[in-house]
């Protein structure tokens, strides 16, 4: 295996416009062990070392913004925007619900076990050691309240030190200096935010700069779980995918929003699923191709590009890694050229991600061109075309100014 890189140092003013990100405040870990799965990045990573995880990222705080999408999150990630891009953009995403880990195991990938965001919360909630201070923010009316008094009567690994439920506000309403500051005054070392799903996930991005609290998610049923208002389902409903029916019968007005979802995912399975799957079990992998996979790196002015050629998987994916942390290491527009690329697998397509994920957090371009239709198919396959999209008339007009 070969990675070379052939760098020069940025042109002054080749680009007026381009944003003042700080390297040293935007990263991205293109080590985690991600896979694609309908169109979205998952670490391969078990409860437990979610847990540590979260654990490790309060205590060094360090921001871990993480994102626990479940069907209703896929499904509604199709449709791709910010609400998508929030997935990709988080420091973690872990599958919460079974059909995804059986998709995942369809696709012989290495996602096994159902990391629910409830699972953990419960988790960091008995585990012995340092508490950890939460704070919790949204939920309906009152039952923040209730969720801190009862998660504080008896002594765990989370103390409440704060909660808001804003009520129906817009974004930025709920987003205003006194609030931020009521959050950041609390000291929390964990924000969990309860305002559904779209509105959870946008609204911790618009405020994620501001906040001071080292890990955030979105766990919208967690504060009603821990207010006892809504019963959460057994461990063993969870694990044999009823979990669903359970939250029925709590709570009735889902039945739409499951039934809808059932639709979608045999839609799915017919269409995108079992042909992606049949594709990857009929691949014949080409050892020489993988063996002589090569990626280049050139920068010039603003722009960097990276040239890959070979075959691209699971096994073989470190130069791949190394340079996009070296791309990232300072704000550039980054345009990847797979003319020469014969085959990429899901953890190829979730490292791809990540790199569109970390360019849309600095605001600077993304672009994969020149891919074969082989590649372009399995993209489609995996619901990850989008990563075809055609470059931002800001990186087009930056890669003309930088080459003339």
């Amino acid at each position: 295996m070969q990675t070379n890189y052939l760098l020069r140092e940025p042109e002054a003013d080749v680009d007026s416009d381009i944003d003042n990100v700080s390297s040293n405040v935007i990263r991205t870990d293109f080590q985690r062990p991600v896979y694609c799965v309908l169109g979205l990045p998952f670490d391969a990573i078990t409860m437990e070392q979610a847990s540590a995880k979260i654990i490790d990222a309060a205590r060094s705080k360090q921001r871990c913004f993480f994102s626990t999408p479940n069907l209703n999150f896929a499904v509604a990630s199709l449709n791709g925007g910010e609400f998508r891009d929030s997935v990709i953009r988080s420091d973690l995403s872990v599958a919460d619900g079974m059909p995804l880990v059986w998709i995942a195991k369809l696709l012989g990938l290495p996602i096994t076990e159902r990391v629910a965001g409830s699972g953990l919360f419960e988790a960091l909630r008995n585990r012995p050691g340092k508490v950890l201070l939460v704070y919790f923010f949204g939920g309906p009316d009152g039952v923040a309240e209730i969720a801190a008094e009862k998660l504080n009567v008896t002594a765990s690994g989370l103390v409440c030190v704060g909660y808001n439920s804003p009520g129906f506000a817009s974004i930025e309403e709920m987003s205003s200096d006194a609030v931020i500051k009521d959050i950041n005054d609390s000291k929390a070392d964990f924000l969990v935010v309860a305002l559904g799903a779209k509105k959870g996930q946008a609204w911790i991005e618009h405020n994620l700069s501001r906040l001071q609290v080292p890990v955030v998610s979105h766990l919208g049923a967690v504060v009603n779980f821990v207010a006892g208002t809504v019963k959460r389902a057994p461990a063993w409903v969870g694990q044999l995918g009823g979990e669903w029916l359970w939250r029925i019968k709590e709570e009735p007005t889902l039945w739409k929003r499951y039934f809808n979802d059932g639709l979608t995912l045999l839609k799915l399975m017919a269409l995108q699923v079992i042909p992606c799957a049949l594709a990857v079990r009929s691949h014949k992998r080409d050892n020489n191709a993988v063996a002589n996979a090569r990626v280049a790196l050139t920068v010039q002015g603003s722009n960097c590009s990276i040239t890959a050629s070979g075959a691209w998987e699971d096994g073989n994916l470190q130069p791949l890694r190394e340079v996009f942390t070296s791309a990232t290491a300072t704000p550039f527009h980054i345009q990847l050229d797979f003319s020469d690329v014969t085959h990429i697998d899901s953890a190829c397509i979730a490292l791809l991600m990540l790199l569109y994920g970390h360019q849309s957090k600095i605001k600077h371009g993304f672009s994969l061109s020149n891919t074969s239709p082989q590649i372009k198919r399995l993209l489609k396959l995996f619901c990850a075309d989008y990563l075809l999209e055609q470059a931002s008339e800001k990186h087009q007009q930056a890669m003309q100014m930088a080459t003339r």
